[in-house]
C-alpha cells in the first residue's frame, strides 16, 4: 500500500480563523467578523440567513463520495495518487485528500508550488519544465530549509535542462532536483514528441551537477480525437509508448541510481486507460511506483467530466460512479420576454468554457421542483435562461444551476460554502487560494 503524504494540519487548521468580512461574495453581512469557523459552527440557511445571490456551493456528500470512489480506484489498481490540486487550490480540500490516502499533489507553476509549500504539502509533482531562475532560487532554498519535502518536476527539452542547471547551480542549490522527461503528442501541449529527443534530455540531466531524473509522465488528455472510441484508442498508444520510453530510459542505465521510478500520467477523463496501461507488472527489479494525477474528481460535474470520466454517466469501469458536488444558485432579476429569464449571475462567477451550465431546479417558498430550460448565453454578470412560458418562473425566484468544468469554477470564488444533504444547511465553508 502506498503511503499518504503529508500537509500541514496546524496550517489548515488556521484558515478557519480567517475573519469574514465585505471581501467574501455571496456571504452574510451578519456574519460579517466572525470566523470562518464559527460560521461553519452556526448551522445557517443559504436562503434564510442573507446569503447573497450568486452563489456556488459544494454539496458534503457528494464530496466524500468522489474522495472514497478514486482512494477505491487507486488502491485497487495499485497507483499512488497525486491529484492536481489547481482544480480547487483548496489547502482543506487537499486535507481531505490527504485523509483518504493520497500520496501526494500536483501543481502547474510556481506560484501555486508556493501555496502548497504554505501548507507543507509533500510530495509535490509540479507537472511542467520549471525554467525560470527566480522560481528555482525559491526551490534551491525551500528544498534546503526541509530536508524531508519530496519534489519533481518535469522536463522536455535539452535547453530546459540547461536553463534549469544554470539557474540551481547560481543559486547554490545543495540538493539536486528530480525531473522526468515528459512525453507529449502531436498537437497536443508541452513533452518531446519523439524519442529521440526524449533520449536527449535524458542524457543532458546525466549530465548536470544538479538535476536527477527518475521517471518519465506525461499526459493524456491532450489527445484530441473523435468519437470516444478512436480517443481511447489513441490515448491507449500514447500511454503504450510512454511505458516503452520508461523501459528503453531503465535499460540505457539512467535510472540505476534511483530507490523508485516514477511513472505518471492521468488526467480526469482517461484514468482507466492509465491504469491498464501502466498498472500492468513491470520487469522484476524495476521499483515503478505508478501515479495517477486526475484531480476534478474530488467535485466531478454535470457537463464535460460526467460524459467523459470511465466513472462518469455512462461508466466504462466498475466502481462508484462519481457525483456533481456543484450547484450554483443565481436569482430570477428580469422577465423582459414571455420565453426569457435573466439570472444574476455571470461569467465572473460561473464556468463556461466548455458548457454553459445548466438549469436544475426552482426554489420558491421553501419548496424546491425541477426545472426545465437552456442557458443560452453568459454575459458578464447576467445569464440568459430561455424557459417556456408555461415554467411560470417569476423575479425574485431562485435557480439552482449544474455546472461543467470545475477547474474554472474554483477560481471565481474565494469562499465556498459546503452544504448538506438538504441542500440549505451551511456545514463548512471551503477557502481557495488563487
Amino acid at each position: 500500500m502506498v503511503q499518504a503524504g503529508r500537509i500541514d494540519r496546524m496550517a489548515v487548521a488556521a484558515i478557519l480563523d480567517e475573519q469574514i468580512d465585505w471581501r467574501f461574495k455571496g456571504m452574510p453581512d451578519s456574519v460579517f467578523g466572525m470566523t470562518i469557523g464559527e460560521v461553519r459552527d452556526a448551522g445557517l440557511n443559504l436562503f434564510r440567513d442573507g446569503f447573497l445571490p450568486p452563489l456556488v456551493v459544494l454539496d458534503v456528500g457528494a464530496l466524500e463520495h468522489n474522495l472514497a470512489a478514486m482512494a477505491a480506484f487507486c488502491e485497487h489498481h495499485g497507483f499512488a495518487h497525486a491529484p492536481h490540486g489547481k482544480t480547487t487550490m483548496a489547502p482543506q480540500l487537499f486535507a481531505r485528500q490527504f485523509d483518504y490516502g493520497v500520496w501526494g499533489q500536483t501543481t502547474a507553476n510556481a506560484s501555486q508550488l508556493r501555496v502548497y509549500r504554505a501548507f507543507g504539502v509533500s510530495p509535490i509533482l509540479l507537472a511542467n519544465e520549471l525554467v525560470d531562475p527566480a522560481a528555482l532560487a525559491w526551490l534551491a532554498a525551500e528544498l534546503d530549509r526541509d530536508p524531508d519535502f519530496e519534489f519533481a518536476c518535469w522536463v522536455d527539452s535539452v535547453r530546459g535542462v540547461a536553463l534549469m542547471t544554470d539557474a540551481l547551480r547560481a543559486a547554490g542549490a545543495r540538493r539536486a532536483v528530480d525531473v522526468l522527461v515528459e512525453l507529449g503528442v502531436p498537437d497536443g501541449r508541452t513533452g518531446v514528441r519523439d524519442r529521440a529527443t526524449a533520449l536527449a534530455v535524458a542524457d543532458a540531466v546525466a549530465s548536470s551537477p544538479t538535476l536527477r531524473l527518475v521517471g518519465v509522465g506525461g499526459y493524456e488528455g491532450s489527445v484530441k480525437i473523435d468519437p470516444l472510441a478512436d480517443a481511447l484508442t489513441a490515448v491507449h498508444a500514447y500511454l503504450t509508448e510512454l511505458r516503452e520510453l520508461t523501459l528503453d530510459l531503465a535499460d540505457r542505465g539512467h535510472f540505476d541510481d534511483v530507490e523508485r521510478v516514477i511513472v505518471s500520467a492521468g488526467g480526469s477523463s482517461f484514468f482507466d486507460q492509465v491504469a491498464e496501461v501502466l498498472g500492468t507488472p513491470w520487469p522484476a527489479g524495476l521499483p515503478v511506483l505508478p501515479v495517477l494525477r486526475s484531480g476534478a474528481y474530488v467535485t466531478h460535474d454535470s457537463g464535460f467530466y460526467e460524459r467523459v470520466s470511465p466513472l462518469g454517466a455512462e461508466p466504462r469501469i466498475e466502481g462508484l460512479p462519481l457525483r456533481p458536488a456543484l450547484r450554483a444558485w443565481a436569482q430570477v432579476v428580469s422577465r423582459p420576454e414571455p420565453e426569457l429569464a435573466l439570472l444574476t449571475a455571470g461569467k465572473r462567477d460561473l464556468p463556461f468554457d466548455i458548457d454553459l451550465p445548466m438549469p436544475e431546479v426552482l426554489r420558491r417558498g421553501g419548496s424546491i421542483i425541477s426545472l426545465s430550460g437552456t442557458v443560452t448565453a453568459l454575459a458578464d454578470q447576467h445569464t440568459y435562461l430561455a424557459v417556456d412560458e408555461a415554467a411560470g418562473l417569476e423575479v425574485g425566484d431562485w435557480v439552482g444551476l449544474a455546472l461543467s468544468h470545475p477547474c474554472t469554477t474554483f477560481d471565481k470564488w474565494p469562499l465556498l460554502p459546503v452544504v448538506s444533504a438538504d441542500g440549505e444547511t451551511v456545514v463548512d465553508l471551503i477557502r481557495t487560494f488563487f
